[in-house]
């Protein structure tokens, strides 16, 4: 890698980590980054008795909000700087319950166009270092001009 694309993916990687800190329903849920690369991001959710349902396994909501922000920093981690992202559609598979010590979200670029860009979102439950799929899914995203993001508490 050049020394010119090593400062543009560190730089991609501080627009999706400065991102990420002003997100309150992450901070909320206590929802971290654990890895950023173009591309490619994972966020892992501690377990906690708030973040469960009725039968003690991590609750859908919970499960596909740090799938949809994995697959959307994923995408951003490769958009031109002074860009945004919005989530125009997401679909997830919940393939078994989510339970384990953590949950690990992971999303990836399939295809990264203009306007368009898709993500595969695959959500893990973690026991003892042994990983098991509990969610897949499939994102689209929409690529726009940088907004100014809103500090928390201000909403609409």
């Amino acid at each position: 890698m050049t020394e010119s694309r090593k400062e543009d993916a560190l730089e991609d990687t501080r627009m999706v980590h400065d991102s990420f800190d002003r997100q309150g329903l992450m901070h909320h849920l206590g929802a971290v980054l654990d890895v950023v690369e173009p591309g490619f991001v994972r966020i892992r959710l501690p377990y906690g008795d708030h973040l469960t349902q009725q039968h003690g396994f991590f609750h859908a909501g919970a499960t596909t909000a740090i799938a949809d922000s994995a697959g959307g920093y994923a995408g951003l981690s490769l958009f031109p700087e002074g860009s945004s992202v919005l989530t125009v559609e997401f679909k997830v598979n919940l393939v078994a319950p989510a339970k384990g010590e953590w949950l690990e979200a992971e999303g990836r670029v399939v295809r990264s166009g203009r306007t368009l860009t898709i993500c595969q979102l695959e959500v893990f439950g973690v026991t003892g270092g042994e990983r098991n799929l509990v969610a897949l899914g499939q994102q689209t995203l929409m690529r726009i001009d940088a907004r100014a993001e809103r500090p928390p508490g201000l909403g609409t």
